[in-house]
Parts: structure tokens; sequence; C-alpha cells
């Protein structure tokens, strides 16, 4: 076989190829030079980040014949055999198929002898957390004062399972994962000695596909190579990883600041046609609200060549701050809580929903009320809706330091005892964000002087630990510089601001369907054509 797999035709052979390890590159170069050499060394890190690169390259800066050096020369005997595989003093074990101790006894009994051909007899153990405890305890001796010819070197995957005894006989070294950026250079590199044409777009794929392994990033350009006939396109690769692009996932943000909820669904059933997976959607959509994010707070941040960059600032400019926040963590949160759902798609859906549930309250209504499916000439007229009252102005922005009533008998404030209503609610839904979230969630109990307590449900203590010192900014701001809130948790209230709406809207609703069925043309359907009615959604 005359062709070479990429990863290993461009495994490093020197410290310099290594790629995202500098900080690792360092401290072992300058050991070299300076001969501080430890007999033990443990290099931890994920799959495919150069551990078993790194521990060959160092064998080589050991043995290789002019002198021990950080820049082995790579033309002696010993570097070319260490670098084909066939050096006789590097010897090589692999832990998970050598669990047991005479497999442990064997290489300590070897170690007593004298290199054959090199200048020190180099041990590289991989997955050495697979070993059994017997055979950790049997290496322990050596480990700690092996001959001054031996050298060890292990790596691992999961070094909390490596037992301390062992790791406080190593020095210690992280091998970093690979950020997408690294990993995309260096696949251009070599893409371009390889004379592969290839699309930018479709590095960038293999690049955030391979998860920080730079191993695993080689080995998907090979698929990707093969795939598109001797080409890489983005089109081809996003085929191939099965990727969901940000072209698509970014109607599913712009519903979301629409408040558009049938769309958000049929957003969410598309991708479900699709056969796309949702943790990786949801793995997406963090990535895209992290795009938002930098767009809205550090423009500067966002890279000239990101996918959809001029969209990317239109949605950032219809969403504020806060509210960015809370959807980033609903959806990391959400793709944690998939594999506790129903299935993938009811978590899928569930976590928009509620994302859409911390929508700020003046979304849209008309733009949730007709499914954007439905063609214009088959929906019928809407009826005018009565005209709604304005909302008075909140009479606190006029006099800060005001004295309001105190809650009667338990109740909430205000003449009528209703703290729901009148001047609080007016504030509440004045706030930005999800300032406004936290504030509608509360019920007041008093306002004297410059002391407004609240109190909300305990189940809302989440929102109140990333919010409450907001909301103090936020009224503050609004009644006073020198205001202090302080807020209480019970097991339920009924008098908050949301708990009224909820009640508005619980009572629309139920005038709705009243409407709906007492229809003269409505009767008539279900009478004589069997209709049904469903999905009546009253709105405002």
């Amino acid at each position: 076989m005359s062709h070479q797999v990429l990863a290993r035709k461009w495994r490093p052979k020197r410290f310099d190829q290594l790629v995202g390890q500098e900080h690792v590159v360092r401290a072992l170069s300058n050991a070299l030079a300076s001969g501080r050499l430890h007999h033990a060394y443990l290099f931890t890190g994920t799959r495919g980040v150069g551990k078993t690169t790194l521990a060959r390259i160092l064998a080589k800066c050991l043995n290789c014949i002019p002198g021990v050096t950080p820049e082995p020369c790579g033309e002696c005997a010993a570097c070319r055999e260490i670098d084909s595989g066939r050096f006789v003093d590097l010897i090589e074990i692999d832990a998970a198929s050598n669990t047991g101790i005479d497999n442990m006894r064997e290489v300590i009994d070897n170690a007593q002898y004298a290199p054959t051909a090199g200048r020190y007899k180099v041990y590289i153990i991989d997955e050495v957390h697979m070993l059994s405890k017997n055979a950790f305890n049997a290496m322990l001796k050596t480990l700690e004062e092996p001959p001054g010819h031996v050298i060890f070197i292990l790596a691992t995957t999961d070094p909390q399972k490596v037992p301390v005894t062992v790791l406080s006989r190593c020095l210690q070294f992280n091998l970093k994962q690979m950020p997408p950026g690294h990993v995309a250079g260096h696949l251009k590199n070599v893409l371009e000695a390889e004379n592969v044409p290839f699309e930018a777009g479709a590095i960038n794929l293999l690049a955030r596909a391979a998860a920080g392994s730079m191993r695993d990033a080689l080995s998907l350009t090979d698929q990707a190579i093969a795939y598109g006939s001797g080409q890489i396109k983005e089109d081809d690769t996003r085929a191939m990883l099965g990727v969901i692009d940000q072209a698509y996932l970014m109607p599913v943000l712009e519903a979301m600041a629409d408040g558009d909820g049938p769309r958000l669904m049929n957003e969410a059933a598309e991708l479900a046609a699709r056969g796309f997976s949702f943790d990786a959607a949801l793995q997406d959509l963090a990535g895209l609200l992290h795009q938002v994010a930098l767009a809205l707070s550090i423009p500067e941040a966002v890279a000239e060549d990101a996918p959809e960059r001029e969209r990317l600032f239109e949605l950032a400019a219809r969403l504020d701050p806060e509210r960015v926040q809370v959807l980033y963590q609903i959806a990391t949160l959400g793709r944690r809580d998939l594999e506790w759902a129903p299935d993938e798609y009811a978590g899928f859906s569930m976590t928009l929903l509620r994302m859409l549930a911390f929508a700020p309250s003046d979304s849209a209504p008309q733009a949730r009320a007709t499914p954007p499916t439905a063609r214009p000439e088959s929906r019928p007229e809407p009826r005018p809706a009565p005209p709604r009252p304005a909302a008075p102005p909140p009479p606190w922005d006029q006099a800060a330091n005001e004295t309001l009533p105190s809650p009667v008998g338990g109740r909430g404030v205000g003449g009528e005892g209703r703290g729901d209503g009148g001047e609080w609610r007016s504030l509440a839904e004045s706030l930005p964000g999800a300032t406004r979230q936290l504030a509608m969630q509360c019920e007041r109990l008093e306002h004297s002087g410059n002391t407004l307590r609240l109190r909300l449900p305990e189940n809302q203590k989440t929102l109140l630990d990333n919010f409450g010192d907001k909301l103090q900014v936020a009224l503050a701001e609004k009644l006073g510089v020198g205001l202090k809130v302080e807020f209480e948790l019970a097991a339920a209230i009924s008098q908050s601001p949301a708990a009224a709406r909820a009640r508005e809207q619980a009572t629309r609703q139920a005038e709705a369907e009243a409407a709906i069925h007492g229809d003269p043309f409505v009767q008539t359907l279900v009478r004589e054509c069997d209709a049904t009615v469903a999905n009546i959604r009253a709105t405002g």
C-alpha cells in the first residue's frame, strides 16, 4: 500500500511541529537543554491531542546520537528507527491489553538491563489508568527509583483513575484540546501541501467536528477527500458530517425574537424531518447565541469571515444582552436534559418553548396568532380586537422615597390590598429584559422610606440568583439611587403581576372558547359537517 493516511503521514516528528501544546513543549525543551531530566513523566489529555506523539519525540530527544537535545537531528540511526517504530530501546506498552501484574513484572525485570543501542531505555505506557491495582503496586518502587538508564513516560485520558501514589512520582503535563482555529489552520497547511482543493467553510466544519483532537481532524479530512472525490467542498462536508449550518438555525432565533411560536415549532419539525441530531442542534444553537452575545457586547470580536455575519448583527439588534444570556443558559441546560426527555424531539421542542416563555411581555401577539404555513387566501378575515386602555404611567417615577401602604392581613399592598395591580405592576412591566421577568414574579410587600420588600416563589430562586442584582439597579434608577431591595422566598404566592396576567389570560381564553363554541356558523359546521373545534388560543 503506497497511500499513507494523513494522521500518520503528518504526525509531528519534532517539537516545533506540534500544534497547540506550546506550554508543554516549552517546559520539556528547557529541561532537555539544561539537562534537568526526570525519571517519570505523565502526559494527560483527551484522545488525539498528541500524548503518544509527544512521548516519541521525547524519546528521540533523549537518544539522538549527537547528544541529549530539544532538537533531535532526525537523521541519525536512533532518530530514524524511532520514527519507523523499530528502535529496540523504545518499548511501547498498551495498558488496555496488558493490565495484569505479570505484564508489569516483565517490564520491571527487563528495566534492570542496560540499553542495547541507545542512551536511555524509554518505556511508554499508554492508557496507564487501565492497569490493575496489583500492577500499579508492583511498579511503584521501580517508578520511584528506576535505574539511571530508564525513563518512564505514562499517558492517559483519565488521570482521575491513576492512584495518587503513582501521580506523586511523576512529572505531570496536561495537554490541551486544540481550539478550532488552530485545527483549521493546520488542516489548511496539510491540504495545500497535499495539493487537495478545499473550501474554507468545509475546513471550519471539520475543525469543529474534531472537538479538539488533531488526529480526529486529519481522519475526518481523509474521509472528506474520499467523499468529495479528491476535493473538499462545504456542502459535501456538511452532508458527510450531518451538521446543521448556522444559516438554517438563524430562522429558529428569528422566530424566537418575534415571539412566533407556530413558526418556531415548524422549524423544529423541519429539523426532525431532515433527521438531524437534536443534541447537535442545541450545541450549535448555543454556539450561535454566543456569537450573538459577542455581536451585542464586543462587535469587533466577531470574526470577519464568520458565517452569516450580517444576519448575525441584524439578529443581535433585535435582542437585548440579558435575554441572550437566558437563551444561552436554556440551550445548554436543555442539551443536558435531553437524555431525560420522553424522546429527543420532545426535549428539543420543550427547550424552545422554555425559551419562548422567557420572551418579553411585549412580543408581537399578531405574529404568534397565525401559523406561517397558512396561505393568505385561506385565512378568514380577523375580527378587530376591542381597544385596550393604555396602562397608567408608573407613579413611582415621580417620588423616589414616598411611603406606600403596608400589607394588611398578609395581603399585597395598595388601596385595595392587591399587590398585582396599580403601581407595582406598571413598574414591573416597564423594566427591560430579564429584570422584567424577575419583577413580574415578585409580590410587593412594603415600600417604606428607602427600603422595598419583595416576595417571590421558591421555585424562582434561580432567576433571583442570576438577576437579583440587576433588578436592584433597575429599580434604583426608577425609585432613587439609595433604594435597598430586600427579597424573601415563599412556597407560593398569588398576588404577583405574573399571576395576575395568568388569570387575565385564563379569562380571555375562556371568553374566546365560549365565543367560538357559541358562534352559529361554528355550530353549523360541527352539526352538519362533523367538524371539531381545536386549538383555540386567545391573544393579547
